[in-house]
């Protein structure tokens, strides 16, 4: 059973807060969890789960007498089920709100349900668990972040071969993907994964014809990691409309399978790229819908770009949900000029780039993008750091611009 990092942070949520939801994608953990959470003794309840069709019927016909029924503190798995619920826990809640505790989970988001959101506004925190990080895969957790916002802090020099990065994006982080021992067995899991979050997750979220169509829509999103989503082109490709792919696309991100990164613009202006890039949430999925069966493929740091970046990103995108400090990603882009991958801006509007390169060495015009958003962002740019599979973290590229090992995402 892997440790995972948003442990603590829900603990010490649990101190002040009535209602805790721990939100992500199905089997990446949260039943898991909230057993681990149990057993360590610092929550004392009873676990249910909304996918037991008896449990579910007494939810659904009684909602405010099953609560009174579980007592003050328990654990709610797949909420979103059972949306009659939820007014029922803000009655609760409000009746004894220092005294009662609830954890809820759910696989997909349901603060935007009608009126879930409105109802718990004041009385809930939200966490959100994502697959296994690499850190969390191998028990420790990454100082990244912290590392990157210290601006007198120096990375690690530390190499990892490339065969070993490629073994990770590979696999990926759900947890019964890094169970399997071949390329074949984690794609029968994905298929039926697939499968099982039609017939679950989007049959219940929206009532919708056209299930078949949505594996398809994965799959070209899937082919256009790190792009902005043209919408227009996906919709020629699929020969679906574009208001109904746009609904698709929704739903996606809603079962968190996909990850959209909102541009950093400066202002409104022609030259700044708007669209948000997408992300699967892993990249284990990643390689079962593009058919990367052979396991060679990503051995090639040619053939890598867009799958390290997936990679890196959502590595850091998970360590942001268990992070103390206020980080919210963008992507930067200007019209047929620079572009980062990723820029984390703080609570005060400080930002800090980051740019994912396959290669073993770094150059200077590698920087570019990095330069052109510090021109532009001026006293608010913090840091700008390029990640590289090299091993050497190395100045003398600009003020406060770095090449750091990619490594570092995930080392202590």
């Amino acid at each position: 059973m892997y440790r995972r990092n948003i442990t603590d942070p829900i603990i010490d949520a649990l101190s002040d807060t009535p209602v805790i939801l721990i939100n992500g994608a199905r089997q990446t953990g949260k039943s898991t969890l909230c057993a681990k959470i149990l057993e360590e003794g610092v929550f004392q309840g009873k676990f249910i789960t909304m996918d037991d069709p008896t449990v579910l019927a007494a939810a659904q016909r009684d909602p405010l007498g099953f609560l009174e029924d579980l007592g003050k503190h328990v654990i709610i798995d797949e909420i979103q089920r059972a949306p009659e619920l939820f007014l029922c826990i803000k009655k609760l809640v409000d009746e004894d709100r220092k005294g009662r505790r609830i954890i809820l989970t759910g696989s997909a988001n349901v603060m935007i349900m009608p009126k879930v959101g409105d109802s718990l506004a004041g009385r809930i925190e939200i966490h959100k668990l994502w697959p296994l990080s690499q850190d969390e895969i191998q028990g420790t957790q990454s100082n990244f972040l912290t590392i990157l916002m210290d601006l007198q802090s120096k990375f690690k020099s530390s190499a990892t071969p490339w065969k070993e990065i490629a073994r990770k994006m590979q696999v990926g982080g759900y947890p019964e993907s890094l169970e399997r021992r071949s390329a074949s067995r984690r794609n029968k899991w994905f298929l039926d994964y697939i499968t099982a979050i039609l017939q679950k997750d989007i049959r219940e979220l929206a009532n919708i014809e056209g299930l078949a169509e949505i594996p398809n829509v994965l799959k070209l999103l899937a082919t256009r990691v790190g792009s902005t989503i043209n919408i227009s082109d996906i919709a020629r490709l699929s020969a679906i409309k574009n208001t109904t792919l746009k609904r698709y696309v929704t739903l996606l991100e809603h079962i968190f399978l996909i990850v959209k990164i909102p541009a950093w613009t400066k202002n409104t202006e022609g030259q700044f790229v708007k669209s948000p890039k997408v992300y699967l949430n892993d990249t284990g999925l990643l390689n079962h819908l593009i058919g990367l069966e052979d396991e060679s493929f990503l051995e090639q740091r040619s053939n890598a770009g867009a799958y390290l970046e997936n990679f890196i990103i959502m590595e850091i995108i998970k360590q942001l949900s268990w992070f103390d400090e206020y980080l919210k990603p963008y992507h930067f882009s200007i019209h047929k000029g620079s572009e980062v991958d990723l820029v984390l801006e703080d609570s005060r509007g400080g930002l800090y780039g980051i740019e994912i390169k396959a290669s073993a060495s770094i150059q200077g015009k590698d920087f570019n993008g990095l330069k052109r958003l510090s021109e532009l962002a001026g006293d608010k740019f913090r840091r700008g750091i390029v990640l590289y599979t090299g091993e050497h973290f190395l100045g003398g590229f600009g003020n406060n611009l770095h090449a750091v090992p990619i490594s570092s995402v995930w080392e202590e």
